[in-house]
């Protein structure tokens, strides 16, 4: 997806609508134009990584969609933004000037999962965690979605493979390093439920 023409054509076909040749922007937006008839709901996730590593994703690219959604698809054409920061300074902090980081007038701040919702998401895994790592992984995560994310996963590696051994909580708390916008929230809560301290 780190292609102007890679990303439209992967959009087209997620609608089930006609690639183009070629599959410019001019095109796409005549198919698009043409082609919805229905409300649609574009999401994309980790948009800030797009705008800082994908120069083909530029101004003219954004405002491409700001058109289409506001002015040529009759209504039926919505996105949604998964970011750590507003969308205008998220465009802001990358460069970009384009208008369509202004048309999102609602933002849901997203925190963590309740406990009961975190449980859920561990035990939907195809191969069941023991008690003790289930209440590791709650513990370390503070059951924020993507660290549960991150911590399942290894463990998931870790029984595939049919390993016994931890090694898969040092690599999940490594990879958890990464999300540093989640660890001020981690080390607020890094209590469990009785209230007792657990180092970070």
């Amino acid at each position: 997806m780190q292609s102007r023409e890679g990303l439209l054509k992967y959009i087209l076909e997620s609608l089930k609508m006609q690639v183009p040749t070629p599959c410019d922007l001019d095109h796409f937006m005549d198919v698009v134009s043409d082609n919805l008839h229905f409300p649609t709901v574009i999401l994309l996730d980790e948009i800030s990584v797009g705008l800082q590593r994908c120069p083909e994703l530029d101004d003219g690219f954004w405002e491409c969609l700001r058109s289409l959604a506001t002015n040529h698809t009759g209504g039926n054409l919505a996105f949604v933004l998964a970011t750590p920061e507003s969308p205008i300074e998220m465009a802001r902090n990358t460069g970009h000037s384009s208008p369509f980081f202004n048309i999102f007038g609602y933002t849901a701040y997203l925190g963590a999962l309740a406990e009961i919702e975190a449980r859920e998401l561990i035990a939907s895994s195809p191969i069941p965690f023991t008690d003790e790592d289930v209440e590791w992984i709650l513990t370390q995560s503070c059951c924020w979605p993507l660290l549960l994310q991150i911590l399942c996963r290894e463990k998931l590696f870790n029984l595939e493979e049919g390993e016994n051994d931890d090694n898969w909580r040092e690599e999940g708390l490594r990879q958890m390093k990464s999300f540093t916008h989640l660890q001020h929230f981690q080390l607020l809560c890094n209590t469990d439920r009785r209230g007792i301290e657990f180092p970070v």
